[in-house]
């Protein structure tokens, strides 16, 4: 057991070090290249739009109205239970949100979580009439109120830009009880149909202790007919990648918060691609990059919703679409790790709300639970280890017997297995399967906000390391126990002494940097495998007795 444990350590560490990094390359769409190379370059003095797409005035005489610097900027908060939203009339766009329920942990920082950037352009757009694009970055926007408070029944926040002929008018839509907002825009003042880029980024907030963590999980998700996930730092400063749509949403995610546009409803038309542009590196990880989106504006007119809040797995599962797929489980294993991880955090979090307890000990109550089903395989993998340990005389003979001949020896081998009703494999699958458990446990509280910040007993969070290491040492002194125990009876093999001092050192050296809530439960398992290993010792103790008799 102490070998597979340890190979299942080590291909965990495999895991943590090895993002997804085969990712198509393929060349921007011409048009869209084009849009974004404006939209990132610096706001030209007078923008260029083709006049043939203009009712009653040219772009020219749109770019010659007075720019925002000639109106002061005005600043809209939106209050809900969940959330605290501010939006600036410089662009319509959100430049603040903070979450009520979740606080930062950002070293020299306290108060709520702040998920927008100084220099975010979260909800930024741009117009495109054929080949050229307008951006709204720079426009002045009228809002139908000063400050807002969400109602029971939902509350509109209108803004309303012009320019020449040219006008926008967008309403956002809020909800007391989601971080889910409507968005609705409609351009007049133009003959032909073009789309809106949506800008998402540059990036979320840094609010975690662990700004490299942080870092490193950034990346844009998007889904079409699967999800699929673009890292930050697979990206150059500078190197634009073109994903190709149609997308029902487009999201930028940290470790544990999102921002997202989606085109879930009936009436909304689908994302039809994004472009994404490498931005800053810190060292290996890269903090930032520019995401924008296309979206149709047929007759002038286009919706989609947005996103700003935690990646809280039953929210976002009940939003639909896969949403709850923007967590990574499992990364290059997650066709096998991401069954396990859902499985598991759905029985997590229907524990703590059916018991009524902290998540501390409803990971105790699992991990008992877990050895509990177990314990019928175990006992019957032990009995299959005790058959094979009696018939090793007879089997070395055979193998001694035929040595010169593999194929034959292979044959008296099963042989002797059926005639004694040994299964060779009996004793491995109750090894195996609390592997995958092991896991996908590393990444649910690698990557689950339910236990942001949660804290049991002494332990301050259980998704971070235990601070005084005794979860660690404990979990490193049960597994010494087991195997301690294990070897009762069994003859003596240097290689399993050696190995009875050495992995629970190694394993408990490992563990010293993962989260307190895996070294919790898995000290919890291996203690309460501690009764099954002292039975089966007996019984191996007794019948060893018995032969000496």
């Amino acid at each position: 057991m102490d070998r597979r444990t340890a190979l299942a350590i080590v291909l965990m560490l495999v895991v943590a070090v090895l993002p997804a990094l085969l990712i198509k390359r393929e060349p921007p769409p011409p048009q869209l290249a084009g849009a974004l190379d404006t939209l990132v370059s610096p706001p030209p003095e007078t923008v260029i739009v083709a006049p043939d797409t203009l009712r009653e005035a040219s772009i020219a005489a749109v770019a010659e109205v007075p720019q925002t610097d000639t109106i002061p900027e005005q600043q809209v908060v939106v209050q809900s239970p969940l959330f605290r939203l501010v939006f600036s009339s410089a662009g319509a766009k959100p430049v603040s949100a903070q979450l009520g329920e979740y606080r930062t942990f950002a070293p020299g920082d306290t108060g709520q979580a702040e998920l927008l950037p100084v220099e975010s352009r979260f909800l930024e757009y741009a117009l495109v009439f054929g080949e050229d694009t307008l951006s709204l970055a720079d426009w002045t926007f009228e809002p139908s109120d000063t400050a807002v408070t969400v109602a029971t029944d939902g509350t509109e926040l209108r803004w309303i830009g012009r320019r020449g002929a040219l006008a926008v008018e967008l309403t956002y839509t809020f909800r007391p009880d989601q971080y889910l907002f409507d968005v609705h825009g409609r351009i007049s003042g133009t003959e032909s149909s073009g789309f809106v880029l949506v800008r998402l980024g540059p990036r979320i907030a840094l609010v975690e202790a662990d700004s490299v963590l942080d870092y490193r999980s950034y990346s844009v998700v998007t889904k079409a007919a699967k999800t699929e996930r673009l890292d930050f730092r697979s990206l150059d400063p500078g190197e634009q990648r073109a994903l190709e749509g149609p997308f029902e949403w487009v999201a930028v995610k940290s470790k544990y918060f999102l921002t997202a546009v989606l085109a879930v409803e009936e009436e909304h038309a689908q994302f039809g691609g994004a472009m994404v542009t490498g931005g800053a590196r810190d060292g290996k990880n890269a903090t930032r990059a520019d995401v924008v989106s296309s979206l149709p504006a047929p007759g002038g007119v286009f919706g989609f919703v947005g996103y700003i809040g935690p990646q809280e797995f039953r929210r976002l599962a009940r939003i639909g679409h896969d949403l709850e797929d923007v967590n990574p489980y499992g990364w290059v294993f997650r066709p096998i790790i991401r069954p396990f991880a859902n499985l598991i955090v759905r029985i997590l979090l229907w524990m703590h709300g059916v018991l009524n307890l902290s998540y501390g000990w409803v990971l105790i109550v699992f991990g008992l639970a877990m050895r509990l089903l177990l314990w019928p395989l175990n006992q019957k993998a032990m009995k299959s280890s005790m058959a094979m340990q009696a018939i090793q005389p007879e089997l070395k003979a055979v193998q001694e017997r035929y040595k010169q001949d593999p194929q034959r020896m292979q044959q008296e081998v099963m042989k002797l297995y059926k005639e004694h009703g040994v299964n060779p494999l009996g004793g491995c699958l109750p090894m195996l399967i609390p592997m995958p458990v092991l896991f996908a446990l590393f990444f649910v509280f690698r990557e689950t906000i339910e236990f942001r910040g949660v804290p049991f007993l002494w332990l301050p969070d259980l998704s971070r390391p235990d601070p005084l290491y005794i979860i660690p040492i404990l979990m490193g002194l049960s597994m010494f126990v087991v195997s301690k125990i294990g070897q009762r009876g069994v003859p003596p093999n240097p290689q399993a002494k050696m190995m009875l001092y050495v992995m629970p050192g190694f394993l408990t050296f490992i563990f010293l940097k993962l989260s307190a809530g895996l070294n919790l439960y898995y000290a919890v398992s291996n203690i309460a495998s501690i009764p099954q290993q002292w039975l089966i010792s007996q019984q191996r103790m007794k019948r060893v007795n018995n032969k000496r008799e």
